[in-house]
C-alpha cells in the first residue's frame, strides 16, 4: 500500500515490480465495505481505467451487502455540479478558484446538515454526525470545511495530522509567555489578556482602562511565580481555576482551541523540567517550534483530536487508506493546480530507476519535467480511487469547472477524457462547454454512474441539531485502587528499607571525594590492623588500578556478557568488545589493564559448587546470560488466584528453620525482624529483573545450573594496596551479611528454580539446582588464586537447601501454607 499511494517515500514502480516478482497473482473478487447499488455505480465510472499505469487496472468485483444499509439519503453515488449560474455569474465570466472552492465547501456543509436532519438511517439507527467523512487532498480545505460547518451548528473534528505548534493556541501560549517574562511591561500584560487565559475582548480592556491593566498586571506577576517555583503545568491549572475550560468550551470550535492549549502545556511543562528552562529559555524554544514548518509524521507535534463525541470526521485522502464510513463527502476531486515545473524534476527512467534531472534546462529536462508531471498525473488517479472507495453506503462529490484548476483534476479527466468501460485516462482534459456539461454528465448517469445534481446554495433548516437533555452529574467513585500490588524488584525491595546498602562497616572512603565509589556496586569493606594472611595478602588483585563506580562495574558485566570465551585470542577478543562497550560507559582507563584484568578473573577457580571450572572453561553453550525474568508475585494479574496475604517479612522464619547457625544468609533474618519498613513490603504483582549469567557443568555425569552474578565492588581500604586477602572467604561472608544480597541470592534462586521447572524435562532440584555464586572481580586473581580451606578467594558461593527454595516459591505464588508459615 505504501508503493502504490506513494507513502512514506515508496512509489508504484517499486510495487510493480515486486508483483511483476511474484509467482502468483490473487485477486479479491468481494468487497466487504461497500454496498452493491453504490458498488455499481462507482464501477460504473471507474471500471477498466487505468490508474497511471496498464498494469493497474480497475477490476469488476461484487458485494457482499447486496443491499443498501444506508435509508432515506438518496442515490448511493451523488454529483453534485456547479456552473457559473449557480456562482451567479455571467456566462463569460471567468471566477477565480477561490470563488469556486468557497461556493463547493459551503454547499457541502449546508447538505451535510441537510443529511442529518432528513431522518435518514444507517443499519436501522438514526445517522449521526460521526457517520459522515469528508476527504479532501490538504489540510487547509478540511480546515475551511470545519469552519462551514460550524457555521451551520455542525460538530466536526479534523482527524490528526498538523503541529501543534502551528495553530492559534501556539500564539496565545506565546503571547502569555512574553507578559510573564516581562510582566512590567503594559502591553505585553493587555495583550495576554485578550488571549483564552483571561478572556477579555478588547472592547471591555478599553473600557477598564488602566485600573484594569494594574489588576492584571498584579496577576500576571502571581502566574510568573507559580511558573517559576511550580513549573508550567501549575500555570495552566491556575487558568483553569479562573474560568478557562469553562470560557474556552463556550464558543464554537472551543474543544479543539482547549485540546491544543492543553497539549503546548504539556510539551512546555516537559522541556522545562528535561532540560530545566526558565521563563526565557521556554519562550525561546516556543519561537523555535512556532517557527519550525518541517512536516512531522506521528510525532509529539502532531495535532490530537479535540473531541471523541459523535463528530463529522475530516481526513486526509492520504491519512483515510484502510478506513471505512458510511457516508463519505469528496468535495474537491474537481480541483488539482499543476503549477510551475520543478527545477529538478524526480520521475523513473525505462528501466524504472528512480531519477533526479539536474541538468538544468534542455531538451532532456522537459522530457524528463513531462514524466514527472506524468506519473503525476498518475498518482492523482490512484488518489481518487482510494477516496471514492472509503464509503459503505453513499458517497457525495463536486464537480466544477474552473479554468486553470479542473483539467488536470482527476475527477474531470475520469468523466470528460475516457467513455465508460474505456481504458486510458489522459493526464489533462480540455473543458467542455458549460451547454454540453449537463448532457455529458447525463450520459454517465445513464450509464449507471453518479446522479447529477445543481449544486445551488440552499441554506439548511437553522434548527441546531438535536443533542442529549440529560442532566449532567460527576460520576461516583465506587472501587479501590489497590496500591499493594506493584511490579517491583530486588532492588526496589531492599531500597525500601531503612538502612539499605549500607552500615558501620560499609563505610565510602572519604580520601577520595572527586571519585568516591558509588553506592550499589562499588561498596568498600574498611579493615583495621595489618592482614593476619601474609600469603594472600601478598597477591596483588588484578583490578586494584582500575578505576570504582557504578559506571565501570556496568562497562565490565557488558564486556563479560558478549565475550565469547572459545576465541582463539581472548585477550583480543576483550579487547574489542572493551572498545565497543566504553562507548556506552566511558571510564577514563587503560583498555589493555582491564583485558589483562579480565584474562585473571576468567581464569580463576569458581570453586567446588562450579567443580573447580573457570569462565573460561564454560563455553557460551553452557550460559544462559542477562536472564530477565518477570515473575508472577500471588497469582501476578490473575485478581482470581487463591492467596493469602503474603509479605517480605514472611521469610525469616523460613530462613530460621533451613540454615544453620553461622550461615551467611541466615542474618538476613534479623534485618527483616529490625526493620518494619523493609518486612512489611506486600508480595503481590510481579518480580522483574535480569540474572547476569546462568551456567551449566557437569558433575559426575549429571548437569548442574548455577545462579551467578558479578561483582566489582572495592573491599579493601582505598589507601592501601588491593589483594586476595581483601576478598578471602571470611570476609566475603561478612560482606554478604551487611548487605541485601541475601534477598537478591534468594530470590534469583527462586527464578531459576521455576525456570527449570518449566524448561528441564526430569528436573530435580537436588541434582540440578547448584546454588548461587557470587564473583567478586578484583579478588580473582588468576590460576593460582589463593585459596583458603579449599574455597578460593574472590568467589562466595552458597547453595541453599532444597527445602527451603521450595517453601520460598510457595511463599513467592501467595501461599503461606505451603511454604510453612503460620497463618
Amino acid at each position: 500500500k505504501q508503493a502504490i499511494y506513494a507513502f512514506r517515500g515508496g512509489d508504484i514502480v517499486t510495487y510493480l515490480a515486486a508483483a511483476d516478482a511474484a509467482r502468483t497473482t490473487q485477486t479479491l473478487g468481494v468487497n466487504w465495505r461497500s454496498d452493491q447499488p453504490l458498488l455499481s455505480s462507482l464501477q460504473a465510472l471507474l471500471e477498466g481505467a487505468t490508474l497511471g499505469d496498464q498494469r493497474i487496472v480497475v477490476h469488476p468485483v461484487r458485494a457482499y451487502f447486496e443491499e443498501s444499509r444506508l435509508a432515506g439519503a438518496g442515490a448511493p453515488f451523488r454529483l453534485r455540479v456547479v456552473r457559473r449560474h449557480e456562482l451567479g455569474k455571467g456566462p463569460r465570466s471567468k471566477p477565480p478558484v477561490a470563488a469556486w472552492r468557497e461556493h463547493v465547501i459551503t454547499d457541502a456543509a449546508h447538505d451535510i446538515k441537510r443529511l442529518i436532519q432528513s431522518g435518514a438511517t444507517f443499519e436501522g439507527r438514526p445517522l449521526v454526525p460521526g457517520d459522515v467523512a469528508v476527504l479532501a487532498a490538504r489540510r487547509s480545505e478540511l480546515e475551511a470545511t470545519q469552519e462551514a460547518l460550524a457555521a451551520v451548528g455542525v460538530p466536526s473534528v479534523i482527524n490528526a495530522g498538523g503541529s501543534v505548534f502551528h495553530t492559534p493556541a501556539a500564539g496565545e501560549w506565546l503571547t502569555l509567555l512574553e507578559a510573564l517574562e516581562q510582566p512590567h511591561r503594559s502591553d505585553r500584560v493587555r495583550a495576554a489578556a485578550l488571549t483564552s487565559f483571561f478572556g477579555y475582548s478588547a472592547a471591555a480592556l478599553d473600557a477598564g482602562g488602566d485600573d484594569l491593566t494594574d489588576s492584571l498586571a498584579d496577576r500576571v506577576r502571581t502566574l510568573t511565580d507559580v511558573l517559576t517555583t511550580r513549573g508550567v503545568a501549575a500555570v495552566l491549572e491556575v487558568t483553569v481555576v479562573a474560568g478557562l475550560t469553562a470560557r474556552v468550551l463556550g464558543r464554537v470550535g472551543g474543544e479543539r482551541t482547549l485540546t491544543d492549549l492543553r497539549h503546548i502545556g504539556e510539551a512546555l511543562h516537559r522541556v522545562s523540567v528535561e532540560d530545566r528552562l526558565g521563563i526565557v529559555g521556554l519562550l525561546g524554544w516556543l519561537r523555535e517550534q512556532v517557527a519550525d514548518d518541517k512536516l512531522e509524521v506521528a510525532s509529539e507535534r502532531t495535532r490530537r483530536l479535540d473531541s471523541d463525541a459523535a463528530a463529522v470526521q475530516l481526513v486526509t485522502i492520504h491519512g483515510s487508506k484502510g478506513l471505512q464510513y458510511p457516508v463519505v463527502y469528496l468535495p474537491t476531486l474537481w480541483n488539482r493546480y499543476v503549477g510551475n515545473d520543478p527545477e529538478i524534476p524526480l520521475f523513473h527512467d525505462d528501466e524504472g530507476r528512480r531519477c533526479r534531472d539536474v541538468g538544468g534546462r534542455s531538451p532532456f529536462h522537459r522530457h524528463s519535467v513531462a514524466r514527472h508531471w506524468s506519473e503525476d498525473a498518475g498518482e492523482s488517479l490512484r488518489l481518487l480511487y482510494v477516496a471514492l472507495t472509503r464509503a459503505q453506503s453513499q458517497v457525495v462529490a463536486w464537480y466544477a469547472p474552473a479554468e486553470r484548476n479542473t483539467p488536470a483534476s482527476p475527477l474531470h479527466r475520469m468523466l470528460f477524457g475516457r467513455r465508460p468501460q474505456g481504458g486510458l485516462v489522459p493526464d489533462e482534459q480540455a473543458l467542455v462547454a458549460e451547454d454540453r456539461l449537463l448532457e455529458i454528465l447525463g450520459h454517465w448517469q445513464t450509464a449507471g454512474g453518479p446522479a447529477i445534481e445543481l449544486a445551488t446554495l440552499t441554506p439548511p433548516d437553522p434548527t441546531p441539531l438535536h443533542r442529549s437533555a440529560d442532566e449532567l452529574a460527576v460520576r461516583a467513585f465506587t472501587r479501590t485502587v489497590d496500591t499493594a500490588w506493584r511490579r517491583t524488584s530486588y532492588s526496589s525491595l531492599s531500597a525500601a528499607g531503612s538502612s539499605s546498602h549500607t552500615e558501620a562497616a560499609w563505610s565510602e572512603p572519604m580520601s577520595e571525594p572527586e571519585d568516591p565509589p558509588e553506592i550499589g556496586d562499588a561498596l568498600v569493606l574498611v579493615e583495621h590492623g595489618p592482614p593476619d594472611d601474609v600469603e594472600t595478602a601478598a597477591v596483588p588483585s588484578p583490578m586494584a588500578d582500575l578505576p570504582v563506580g557504578a559506571t565501570f562495574g556496568s562497562l565490565v558485566h557488558a564486556v563479560l556478557e558478549h565475550a565469547d570465551p572459545a576465541a582463539a585470542d581472548f585477550r583480543a577478543e576483550l579487547l574489542g568488545h572493551i572498545s565497543d562497550q566504553l562507548v556506552w560507559w566511558p571510564v577514563d582507563l587503560d583498555p589493555g589493564a582491564l583485558a589483562d584484568a579480565l584474562v585473571a578473573v576468567c581464569t580463576s577457580p569458581l570453586g567446588r559448587l562450579a567443580d573447580e571450572r573457570t569462565l573460561l572453561d564454560l563455553r557460551l553453550p553452557d550460559r544462559l546470560r542477562e536472564l530477565d525474568f518477570e515473575l508472577p508475585l500471588a497469582g501476578g494479574d490473575d485478581a482470581a488466584y487463591p492467596t493469602t496475604g503474603v509479605r517480605l517479612g514472611d521469610l525469616a522464619p523460613l530462613l530460621r528453620r533451613h540454615l544453620p547457625a553461622g550461615d551467611p544468609v541466615l542474618s538476613y533474618a534479623d534485618t527483616l525482624d529490625h526493620d518494619p519498613d523493609l518486612a512489611d513490603q506486600p508480595l503481590r504483582g510481579y518480580l522483574t529483573g535480569s540474572i547476569d549469567v546462568v551456567l551449566r557443568v557437569a558433575v559426575d555425569g549429571a548437569e548442574r545450573f548455577l545462579t551467578v552474578d558479578y561483582k566489582t565492588n572495592w573491599l579493601g581500604d582505598l589507601d592501601a594496596p588491593l589483594s586476595a586477602h581483601d576478598y578471602r572467604p571470611a570476609v566475603l561472608d561478612e560482606a554478604m551479611g551487611h548487605s541485601d544480597y541475601p534477598l537478591q541470592a534468594l530470590l534469583y534462586t527462586v527464578v531459576l528454580h521455576r525456570f527449570l521447572r518449566w524448561r528441564l524435562p526430569g528436573y530435580d532440584p537436588a541434582t540440578h539446582l547448584g546454588g548461587v555464586l557470587y564473583l567478586y572481580l578484583r579478588g580473582m586473581c588468576g590460576p593460582d588464586t589463593p585459596r583458603i580451606d579449599g574455597a578460593p578467594c574472590g568467589v562466595f558461593a552458597w547453595r541453599p537447601p532444597v527445602a527451603l527454595v521450595e517453601e520460598l516459591s510457595a511463599l513467592l505464588d501467595g501461599s503461606l501454607e505451603r511454604a510453612g508459615v503460620p497463618v
